[in-house]
This record gives C-alpha cells, sequence and structure tokens, in this order.
C-alpha cells in the first residue's frame, strides 16, 4: 500500500500553480504553450491547457501579469505573458511564505520519523549514525582508561 502513495499523482492547485508561472515570467516572456512545457519540467505534469489559459486571465486582471500579441515568427499570432511589478511583489511575498512553511514541514518530518522510530522497530534510520557516535565516544572513554593506567 505504500508503494500506492508514491504512485499517485499529485494535482496541484491554481493557488499553488500561480507562483510557479510568476517565476518563470520572472525570468521571461512566455506564450501559454511554452509555459505548459516548462511548468512540466517543474513536476506539475497534470496541466490543463485550457485551465493554464483561465488563470493567466485571472492573473492578467489581477496584475500579475500582462500579455501582448506576438505576431513575429511563422503561424498564427501568439499571446506573450510577462510578470508586472504587482506580479514580482507578490512573488517576493509567497516565497517569505514559502520559506516559512518549508521551516514547519522539516519540524513535521523530523517528528514524523522519530514517531517512526519510537513505534515501527524494522525503520531505524540512525541506527547507522548512532552506532559511529557511540563508538566514538568509547575510544575517547577507552583512551582516556588508557591513559589513567599509563600513568
Amino acid at each position: 500500500m505504500a508503494n500506492d502513495n508514491k504512485d499517485q499523482t499529485l494535482t496541484p492547485t491554481k493557488n499553488f500553480i500561480k507562483p510557479f508561472i510568476l517565476l518563470l515570467l520572472s525570468k521571461m516572456s512566455l506564450h501559454g504553450y511554452e509555459m505548459i512545457q516548462k511548468l512540466q519540467a517543474f513536476g506539475l505534469r497534470t496541466i490543463d491547457q485550457g485551465n493554464l489559459y483561465r488563470l493567466l486571465r485571472k492573473l492578467e486582471q489581477e496584475n500579475l501579469v500582462s500579455s501582448e500579441w506576438d505576431i513575429t515568427g511563422s503561424g498564427p499570432a501568439k499571446r506573450k505573458y510577462s510578470i508586472t511589478e504587482t506580479g514580482i511583489t507578490y512573488l517576493q511575498g509567497y516565497a517569505n511564505q514559502l520559506e516559512s512553511y518549508q521551516s514547519m514541514l522539516d519540524q513535521f518530518f523530523n517528528m514524523y520519523s522519530s514517531f517512526l522510530e519510537l513505534y515501527i522497530p524494522s525503520f531505524q534510520k540512525k541506527d547507522s549514525i548512532e552506532k559511529s557516535s557511540n563508538n566514538k565516544g568509547r575510544n575517547k572513554h577507552d583512551s582516556k582508561e588508557e591513559r589513567t593506567k599509563e600513568e
């Protein structure tokens, strides 16, 4: 059953995708299709193209991104999206929030690992570390005893 959880595909919410879009646009202006490819490279593989364009329109209404028609190149004109100053400010604030969440998640997983070590005997993540620490302590202790005997 543990393997089933690893194989599940997570579908990120639009509020989770938003900062990734803004991060990409903070580096370069992109067309929608290019954005989908880059978001998939982040690991956001379940993004529906229609939902992305709806989200981009919403971000434009919120003044986080702007767009213009790109008529260069062959083929039909394409919308090219860029981040706005408001979008940069939003991205910086979101990054600060994520940093706080990361700290909380680190604490959670430390506690979770400790819980597993306590209640599941076969889960001994620290075993090799504890052995090497104990051996070092013994070597120091042995050294002191040997020094005492030698004196």
